[in-house]
């Protein structure tokens, strides 16, 4: 274990960098390596607590486990946690995913928190990992802390951040389709008091889908100011590029899958591709009052736009093979700001959090589309496609409307050590909620609601061994549903109460045992009258059980395991079938990684591989039917070398056995297939 020598700046500096120690003139990384594990989270209760003493699963994916992974996506970073499934990815726009069987938005993708702030409101594309320093999967309602929430859980990236050591990454990959990367990771001091962080990434290439490319790139420099021995500034900086074909994948024919080739694209390329921005602004100040009381806070502010054409299914016609299409342009565009303070202290046995935060979310969305007609449809034949016909210019508005969103909350939350072996949690959060809606297609017609929402948590842990901890907790959130239904009427807020109890273990692997259910209601599904409008489905619920596993089993071969029994259904609805599953959510689903690290002629290597299991799921958003999306198991290799101590070499291979499998689905029409084999070489310089 490395000495440190701690000061008023280490306290100071704790909730901005976890797992670090920070002295007067040097950064020096604490404690002994924890392969595939991390003793705390951050994100759980804003303080650097440990897993062993939180009353709900938390699963962190550590930088090694990533790495080993090959993770370049956030995506696929998630499925190392169990419980996590994929959903509709609204045509390869954003990450989209379910947690206990819980999406979030689906005008935006699924909920996360960069840094403990929300990054998922707006238009952000396919998260990069290019500046992910850990992710930290938090099951169970957040609502306490955070305000509106799935009851399922949520994710906080944390992101990389400034060093007073200086490091210098450079990265460069290769891969199937002709797709390459490269990645730098800069980081140094540029005074005894200041120091820097540059995270940037490019890529680019084809896809496993017909004629389709893409490109993306990103840009993450932050700063690290210490004012005093007792207070830091900090600032990060995130600016996001990409440019993609807005793609809705393959289609089911009278609902049997595999009549055509996934790779088949069914849009127009002459479309052109669907540019996605996003800026990202985040300013922290830390100060030390002193060793027990210290006070957080920070300030975020994110832009984010979409604009494009795409050319989307429609409707199957009866000869089975023509496919009438619909032509639309988007222009989204969205503003986010959020801001908060708190004060932590630690009075004898309380570990308390006082805080208040609020946010204001602008966001704006022109839609123009055109529908097929039998005088002059827009078609094109899924057996033998040609693209390049006549294209629709004609669009008439069907979208045209501004969000407007205020929220301010206060919260206080209590951790208890109520004897050696007993701790408690206690929180609670008051929000007022206001939206106001205008509908341009409707004169400026505006439709206003407010809303109060309380949401508390409790929970319990008993420890009758240094290793194992049991736990038990309850909580309740909400969520305010975005947008206008068909009749410009706006929707109650979804609420929803979560009851979980598991089983802790912490040895040479850390590993969790959870059992969950959880109610929720006012969920919005689409509506089948018009697709461009939303309903509320009613109630739904989930319960299942979750076991998730990481850590040295043996000398140097390290594993990640996870499965989720997952019963998600719907419990109520005028429109969707009683006891129909909720879409895309499989009852079982696996994941399993084991890499082992060896020694070649005396230099560092390591090899292992993965296996991922998602099972049978309902394929349809809109109603409970019997399409269904077929189980698949996919297999990865993972390979790594390193000749010297700057120099690393790896070689993935995803689908290695090229499966044929169908990730997700919205409707028939709209099925998302599973990426081919994809093989990438790495080369990773450190200067």
């Amino acid at each position: 274990m490395l000495v440190v020598r701690p000061s008023r700046l280490a306290l100071c500096l704790a909730a901005v960098y976890p797992f670090m120690a920070f002295a007067d003139d040097v950064v020096e990384i604490t404690g002994v390596r924890q392969p595939y594990r991390s003793l705390s989270a951050t994100g759980a209760t804003k303080t650097e607590t440990d897993l062993m003493d939180l009353p709900q699963s938390a699963r962190v994916l550590t930088a090694d486990m990533l790495r080993d992974a090959g993770v370049n996506r956030f995506a696929d970073a998630l499925e190392l946690g169990s419980g996590i499934s994929r959903q509709s990815n609204f045509g390869g726009v954003w990450d989209s995913y379910a947690i206990r069987g819980f999406t979030g938005d689906p005008n935006y993708g699924s909920d996360f928190l960069v840094n403990g702030f929300s990054s998922s409101r707006g238009y952000n594309g396919l998260r990069d990992s290019a500046n992910i320093g850990s992710i930290e999967i938090l099951k169970g309602p957040a609502a306490a802390l955070y305000g509106r929430g799935e009851p399922g859980g949520i994710i906080n990236v944390t992101t990389k951040k400034p060093l007073f050591q200086p490091s210098y990454t450079l990265e460069q990959s290769v891969g199937s389709h002709q797709t390459w990367r490269t990645a730098a990771d800069l980081t140094g001091p540029l005074s005894d008091t200041v120091a820097y962080r540059l995270n940037a990434a490019y890529e680019q290439g084809d896809s496993f889908r017909d004629t389709l490319s893409s490109k993306r790139h990103m840009v993450s420099p932050s700063v690290i100011w210490r004012l005093s021995d007792s207070t830091t500034l900090s600032y990060e900086l995130e600016a996001f590029e990409q440019q993609a074909y807005f793609d809705r994948g393959v289609l089911a024919v009278k609902g049997v899958l595999g009549l055509i080739p996934n790779s088949r694209f069914l849009g127009e390329t002459a479309d052109g591709p669907m540019t996605v921005r996003s800026t990202g602004h985040q300013l922290f100040v830390q100060h030390d009052f002193n060793p027990q009381w210290s006070l957080q806070s920070g300030l975020s502010y994110r832009s984010s736009g979409m604009k494009g054409y795409s050319t989307e299914a429609s409707a199957l016609q009866a000869d089975g093979r023509t496919l009438w299409r619909q032509r639309r342009y988007r222009d989204f565009s969205a503003q986010d700001w959020s801001g908060r303070v708190e004060l932590l202290g630690k009075p004898g046995a309380h570990h308390v959090l006082f805080g208040v935060d609020g946010y204001r979310f602008i966001d704006d969305r022109l839609q123009l589309r055109r529908n097929p007609s039998a005088a002059a449809p827009y078609a094109i034949d899924i057996y033998a496609p040609v693209y390049g016909g006549t294209q629709p210019t004609s669009l008439a508005t069907s979208i045209d409307t501004r969000e407007q969103q205020w929220q301010t909350a206060f919260y206080v939350q209590d951790q208890i050590d109520l004897a050696a072996n007993w701790k408690a949690l206690l929180g609670v959060r008051r929000d007022a909620y206001r939206q106001t809606i205008t509908n341009h297609l409707r004169g400026g017609l505006q439709n206003r609601q407010a809303l109060d929402a309380t949401s508390p948590r409790a929970g319990i842990v008993y420890q009758p061994h240094k290793q194992v901890s049991l736990y038990a907790s309850a909580g309740k959130s909400f969520r305010p549903n975005s947008g206008i239904g068909i009749n410009n009427e706006s929707f109650p807020a979804e609420s929803s109460r979560a009851y979980e109890a598991g089983v802790k273990y912490e040895g040479q692997i850390s590993s969790t045992l959870a059992f969950y259910s959880i109610h929720k209601k006012n969920v919005l599904t689409l509506n089948p009258v018009d697709t461009n409008f939303s309903l509320a489905a009613g109630e739904v619920g989930s319960k299942g059980m979750e076991l998730d596993v990481a850590g040295e089993i043996a000398r140097k071969l390290q594993l990640s395991l996870s499965y989720a029994y997952t019963d998600a259904k719907v419990l109520r609805d005028n429109v969707l079938a009683v006891g129909g599953r909720l879409a895309n959510v499989p009852k079982n689903s696996a994941n399993v990684l084991l890499v082992q690290d060896f020694s070649v002629g005396g230099k560092r290597a390591s090899f292992g591989g993965g296996v991922n299991y998602v099972g049978e799921r309902n394929g349809d958003v809109a109603i409970s039917s019997t399409f269904k999306l077929p189980a698949y198991t996919t297999a990865r290799l993972v390979s790594s070398y390193s000749p010297n101590s700057k120099l690393r070499l790896s070689l993935d291979v995803d689908n290695l056995f090229d499966k044929v499998y169908y990730a997700s689905s919205y409707q028939q029409t709209w099925v998302q297939p599973g990426e081919s084999r994809r093989v990438t070489l790495k080369l990773q310089y450190k200067l």
